[in-house]
C-alpha cells in the first residue's frame, strides 16, 4: 500500500514539465550571466578556500563542506548506478549537463540566501523560505516561504534520511556479516552524537570529513581510469553517442535516459532544489555573491568530480546491467545484489560500485556472488561517511526550516525533529530500495517546484547582485579599487530592509574588509 502511494506521487512531481523546468532555469541563469560558471571557475576556488568566520557565522569552506555533505551521498553512488541501469551509458551526459546549467541555478539560490539571511540563535540562518517570504513580499510571500519550510522539514526531516541510510545498510552487509537492523541501531547512535550540536557542530565533522572521503574516493577512481586508459575515448564516445539514442542498443530508452539523468543528477547536485542554500546563508562572506560563486563550484566537486569517477569505473569494468525499460535487459552482465527475502536484485545498487572496485583491485574478473574484496569494503566506508553526513547536513536544513516556521519559538520542536529523522534513518536501513528512493524523489521533487519557481521570479534580484559584484571584480583588476569587494545596497534596492543595510553590519564590513573606494 505504501509503495503504490509513494509511486503514485513520485509519478505526479516528477512528471516532464519539472525536468524541462529545471532545464529552462539553469539555462537563463547561465545565458544572463554569460556563463560565469566558465570565466570564475579560479574565483570560485580562491574563495573556497579564503573565507572568513564569526561567532555567527561560518567560514565559506565550512559552507561548502556542509554544503557537500548534503550533496555527496548515496546519490554520488548508487544514484549513478540507477542512471546506468535505467538510461544506460548516455545518463551520464545528462547528469553533466544538469549539473553545468545546475551551476547558474546553484548561484541564484546560494546568493539570495545571503542577500536575505538573519541573525536567529546567535547565528545566521537563510535559505529558500527566508529570500522567498522577504523577495516576493506581502501576503503571498509569507504563504510561499511557509509552504517550502513545511515540505522541506518533512523532506528532510522524513523523506530522505531512508535513502542514505538504506544505502548505508546495504553495502555494510554486502562487506561484512551482520543484518540490516544492526546497521540501523549504528546508524542511529552515531547521529544523535552530533545532531544536537547545531550547525557548528555539523560544520566541524562535514569539514573534516567531505574533503577527506571525496579525495580518497576520487583518488581510487583515478587509479582505476589509469590502468584502463586504453579504454577512455572509446568509452566517452559510448556515453555521448548513446546520450543522443546514436547507439543503437540504447535507442529505444533515451527518454527513461534523459529523465534518469536529469533526476539522478538534481538529486545527487541538488540545484535547484534549495538545500544548498541553507549551508550558503549562514556563511560570513563580504559580498553575497562570493558565496554563490563558492556554491556554484560545489555542484562541479559533486557531479563531475565525484558522480564521473562513479561512472567510469562501473562502465570500465562491465560491473552493470541495463534494463529494456520493461523486465528485461538490454545489457545482462550477471551483476546482481541478494536482497532481503533472497532474491536477486539485479538494478542499480551499490554493488555496482563495489564490484568495480574489486574488478580493478582484486582480480575478480567477472562478478561473482559472495566475493569480498577491497572495493566492497571500501565503498562500504565511503558510504558510512558520505551517507551520515549527509543525513546531518538534512537535519540542519530542516532546523533551519522549523526555526523559519515557529520564528524561533517552540524549542521543544528541534529535539523533537531530531528524534523523527533518526527513526526515519533506522527505517531506512531495513526497507527496501525502491521504497526508500521513491520517497527521497518525491521529497526532492517538492521542493525542486516551488524553489525553482521562486527564482525565477526573483532572478532580477540574482542578476543585480551578480553585476554588483562583476562591476567591482573588473575595477579591481584595473587597481582602481583597494580592499576587498563588499556589498553595500541602496536604500530603495529591496521591499524590506535586509542583513546588507542595517548601519551596524556596514560598519563591521567597512572595519573588516575595507570599503570600495569606487562605486
Amino acid at each position: 500500500m505504501m509503495e503504490t502511494i509513494v509511486s503514485f506521487l513520485n509519478d505526479i512531481v516528477w512528471s516532464w514539465p519539472l525536468p524541462v523546468l529545471l532545464v529552462i532555469s539553469g539555462l537563463y541563469f547561465s545565458i544572463r550571466m554569460k556563463f560565469f560558471q566558465v570565466r570564475y571557475i579560479k574565483d570560485m576556488v580562491r574563495l573556497m578556500l579564503k573565507g572568513e568566520k564569526s561567532d555567527e557565522g561560518i567560514s565559506s569552506f565550512q559552507a561548502i563542506a556542509v554544503s557537500l555533505a548534503g550533496r555527496v551521498g548515496t546519490g554520488n553512488i548508487v544514484g549513478v548506478s540507477t542512471a546506468i541501469f535505467i538510461g544506460g551509458p548516455g545518463a551520464v551526459f545528462w547528469m553533466w549537463l544538469i549539473a553545468f546549467l545546475g551551476a547558474g541555478s546553484a548561484f541564484a539560490e546560494s546568493t539570495l540566501a545571503q542577500v536575505y539571511k538573519q541573525r536567529e540563535d546567535n547565528q545566521y540562518r537563510g535559505g529558500p523560505a527566508y529570500y522567498l517570504e522577504k523577495g516576493l513580499g506581502g501576503k503571498f510571500g509569507k504563504f510561499y516561504g511557509m509552504l517550502f519550510a513545511v515540505v522541506t522539514v518533512i523532506s528532510c526531516g522524513l523523506l530522505l534520511p531512508g535513502i542514505q541510510a538504506n544505502s548505508i545498510a546495504g553495502s555494510a552487509t554486502n562487506a561484512f556479516p551482520i543484518d540490516h537492523w544492526m546497521v540501523g541501531v549504528f546508524v542511529a547512535v552515531i547521529l544523535a552524537l552530533v545532531i544536537f550540536g547545531g550547525i557548528k557542530s555539523i560544520a566541524n565533522v562535514a569539514t573534516i570529513l567531505v574533503p577527506f572521503m571525496a579525495i580518497i574516493y576520487i583518488l581510487v577512481a583515478v587509479i582505476i581510469v589509469i590502468i584502463n586508459i586504453q579504454d577512455v575515448p572509446a568509452l566517452l564516445a559510448l556515453i555521448f553517442k548513446s546520450a543522443f539514442g546514436l547507439e543503437q542498443q540504447f535507442a529505444g530508452v533515451l527518454g527513461a535516459m534523459i529523465m534518469i539523468g536529469i533526476k539522478r543528477g538534481l538529486y545527487s547536485n541538488e540545484a535547484g532544489q534549495g538545500t544548498g542554500a541553507h549551508a550558503a546563508g549562514a556563511a560570513e562572506v563580504s559580498h553575497p555573491a562570493k558565496q554563490g560563486l563558492v556554491q556554484s563550484f560545489s555542484v562541479y566537486i559533486d557531479t563531475l568530480f565525484v558522480c564521473t569517477a562513479t561512472a567510469l569505473m562501473i562502465l570500465m569494468t562491465g560491473m552493470y546491467n541495463v534494463s529494456d525499460g520493461n523486465d528485461g535487459l538490454i545489457i545482462d552482465n550477471g551483476v546482481y545484489e541478494e536482497a532481503a527475502d533472497g532474491t536477486k536484485d539485479v538494478s542499480g545498487t551499490v554493488v555496482y560500485t563495489q564490484a568495480s572496485i574489486d574488478h580493478a583491485f582484486s582480480g575478480m574478473e567477472s562478478f561473482q556472488e559472495g566475493f569480498v574484496g577491497f572495493g566492497t569494503y571500501f565503498i562500504a566506508f565511503a558510504l558510512l561517511f558520505f551517507c551520515y553526513t549527509t543525513i546531518l547536513a538534512y537535519y540542519y536544513i530542516a532546523e533551519t526550516n522549523i526555526i523559519y516556521i515557529t520564528k524561533g519559538k517552540m524549542t521543544w520542536l528541534k529535539p523533537v525533529l531530531g528524534v523523527v529523522l533518526i527513526a526515519s534513518a533506522f527505517y531506512g536501513t531495513v526497507s527496501t530500495a525502491e521504497t526508500a528512493w521513491m520517497m527521497g524523489d518525491v521529497g526532492v521533487g517538492m521542493m525542486a517546484w516551488i524553489n525553482v519557481i521562486g527564482l525565477l521570479i526573483l532572478q532580477g534580484t540574482v542578476i543585480k547582485v551578480f553585476n554588483d559584484y562583476e562591476r567591482q571584480y573588473k575595477l579591481k583588476k584595473q587597481g582602481k579599487l583597494d580592499g576587498e569587494i563588499v556589498y553595500v545596497p541602496g536604500d530603495n534596492d529591496y521591499k524590506v530592509e535586509t542583513f546588507w543595510h542595517r548601519e551596524a553590519v556596514a560598519e563591521e564590513i567597512k572595519e573588516e574588509y575595507g570599503y570600495p573606494d569606487s562605486k
